[in-house]
């Protein structure tokens, strides 16, 4: 199938999973904390990739393993952690909102770090974006006081990793199969999870006999087989495909799926709030509509 093509595959099928991933979040921490499910989200993933690409790793050179801890640590286990504690604050379809600051983000790093070429409207773009990300983060601070909407620079920072994440992919990972990137993430990340997690308190009985942690553990189980591994193998081939730009555009999608969850948990969310998430969009769409120059 043509790459034209097969990349508007794969970036309806991450809409639908990466949508999802919040309100599984959420329930993953019904019965487990941040660092848990944070921990337990990237050692099921990396079970994952292990079982299906473990042979995938010969791809990758001596040098090339720099890159790949770098987007390890930067695309996947930050901010597994900061999502996870965003959610303990903020309701899971505002973070998937704040999340779709990530085309900006990438572009502005495109710019600053990567070399890219300055286009004003694009840059008009990203200031449309962040105009609405303030707006959004106040109006949800007012409707929702008992939310520490402190939080949103969380998810702020983890979209700034993922922007990172892109660049590095697309100018040092280029010519490594998507399956070989993921495997050799996972494999530079499992340990220090694993870490982390035990200084959690997981593996007492106390935590394991608590009648809420099996339902969490099957929502973070699959948030990180689906959501987390095999996802990250299309986006990784999504943005071998495109750019980074159009591949971290899976986040106009995103959030419609994430407050279709939302709504069905009982989220609350306003005019106002549903506003700034559209200017939000408005801004991704301009820095996503315009053309490079050669």
């Amino acid at each position: 199938m043509p790459n034209k093509n097969l990349k508007w595959i794969f970036l309806g099928l991450l809409a639908i999973i990466w949508g999802s991933s919040f309100i599984l979040i959420k329930k993953g921490l019904v019965g487990l904390t941040a660092l848990q499910v944070g921990s337990l989200r990237t050692v099921f993933a990396s079970l994952f990739m292990v079982i299906i690409g473990l042979r995938s790793l010969r791809h990758i050179k001596g040098g090339q393993w720099k890159w790949i801890i770098f987007s390890g640590f930067f695309g996947t286990f930050f901010p597994a952690y900061l999502f996870s504690f965003a959610e303990t604050e903020i309701d899971s379809a505002i973070v998937s909102i704040l999340n779709s600051t990530t085309p900006l983000l990438s572009m502005l790093l495109g710019i600053f770090i990567f070399e890219a070429a300055f286009i004003k409207k694009k840059f008009i773009g990203v200031m449309v974006g962040l105009a609405g990300t303030t707006a959004l983060i106040l109006s949800g601070a007012a409707v929702n006081p008992d939310q520490n909407y402190w939080y949103s620079l969380l998810v702020i920072l983890a979209s700034l990793f993922y922007g990172f994440n892109a660049n590095v992919i697309k100018r040092h990972l280029q010519t490594i199969p998507a399956l070989a990137i993921t495997t050799g993430n996972f494999m530079v990340i499992a340990i220090p999870a694993l870490i982390v997690l035990s200084t959690t308190g997981f593996f007492s009985t106390e935590v394991l006999s608590a009648p809420e942690v099996p339902l969490s553990l099957l929502y973070v189980a699959v948030l990180g087989v689906i959501g987390t591994g095999a996802a990250l193998i299309m986006f990784n081939k999504l943005i071998q495909i495109s750019d980074p730009v159009f591949s971290t555009s899976v986040t106009y999608l995103v959030p419609l799926v994430a407050l279709g969850w939302g709504a069905l948990d009982g989220e609350k969310f306003t005019v106002i709030q549903l506003v700034s998430g559209l200017v939000i969009l408005l801004g991704v769409l301009i820095v996503n509509n315009t053309k490079r120059k050669v």
